[in-house]
């Protein structure tokens, strides 16, 4: 309770930033006010804040250092255009795992409703209960009750799959992998997780470019998809260590990975090319703005190697 802040007003919340320090060069207060007040809320555009260092000590103590306003729009355009393609490039790899599992299936001559069966019977009581309220809320779905109704409990496999969460696909497709003994599909399981938590960021509209410090990832990246950025020419290794160790950039690289290795469809891999090719002029537009940043300069040259490497090479 100790910690609860007023609401500032637009006029309050410009004012605040220029004791922390942040300039309006660029943009004007005026312009800035109505920036905040059509196109953005205060509380999402300065978490970009976290990018940026402070002042340790003297008559400067706690402000930003090189901040300046724009700085903090153009991170912000950035982000919401990487989201986008982000949830594209998702969409696209859940399609594929759909079309894998279908395919796994008709392979090892299986019955596709028994599948499913011996799957939810792995689950404990606990996780039966949430299965059965995942669907049990679909119900009235239009999209997807008419499966549920249609089949009463008794789905096939490409039935099920249409009307789970991404989540619980990614947890079917860890059934399958552990049934069939396949160590590939195992460790395409862990990629999936981790490409879960950034489109599930994504589509929740969260900021992604907000925190780019290293060492926050809570786990070491996946050896395949090391093993890729190793092959990229120019690809220094402790440039590679330090931007991987950041938990969003590991996230993000992975999941170009996954659309990269999984998705076959000439159609997707061009329109995701192109949305990829946008991402990456918009974040050099101002890059005069990070020539002082160091971290987000880094960051925006390392997934500009990646992307020119994966997507624009062939």
């Amino acid at each position: 309770m100790g910690n609860r802040k007023p609401i500032l007003s637009v006029q309050e919340q410009i004012l605040h930033l220029k004791i922390k320090g942040v300039r309006f060069d660029i943009i004007c207060e005026k312009e800035a006010e109505e920036y905040l007040s059509c196109n953005n809320n205060y509380f999402k555009l300065t978490a970009y804040r976290k990018n940026y260092p402070k002042h340790p000590d003297g008559e400067n103590k706690d402000r930003y250092i090189d901040l300046d306003f724009a700085y903090l729009v153009d991170l912000a355009i950035i982000d919401m255009k990487l989201r986008y393609t982000i949830v594209h490039m998702a969409l696209d790899i859940e399609h594929h795992v759909k079309l894998q599992l279908l395919r796994l299936v008709e392979k090892e001559c299986e019955d596709g409703y028994q599948i499913v069966q011996d799957y939810l019977n792995s689950l404990s009581d606990d996780q039966r209960a949430k299965y059965e309220g995942e669907i049990n809320r679909n119900k009235e779905n239009i999209y997807c009750g008419d499966i549920i109704r249609k089949y009463n409990g008794d789905y096939p496999i490409w039935a099920l799959i249409e009307i789970v969460s991404f989540g619980r696909l990614i947890d079917l497709y860890r059934f399958c992998a552990e049934r069939f003994d396949s160590k590939t599909m195992k460790n395409v399981y862990y990629r999936l997780l981790t490409c879960k938590e950034i489109r599930n960021a994504a589509a929740h509209s969260n900021c992604i470019l907000n925190d780019l410090c290293s060492n926050t990832a809570r786990h070491r990246t996946s050896i395949d998809v090391t093993s890729a950025l190793m092959r990229i020419n120019g690809m220094r290794s402790n440039f590679r260590k330090n931007r991987m160790s950041n938990a969003r950039v590991q996230q993000i690289v992975t999941l170009l990975y996954m659309h990269k290795t999984m998705v076959c469809s000439e159609g997707l891999r061009s329109a995701e090319c192109e949305n990829l090719g946008k991402v990456k002029d918009r974040m050099f537009k101002n890059s005069d703005y990070y020539k002082n940043n160091q971290m987000i300069r880094n960051t925006i040259d390392f997934l500009k190697m990646i992307i020119d490497n994966w997507f624009f090479s062939e």
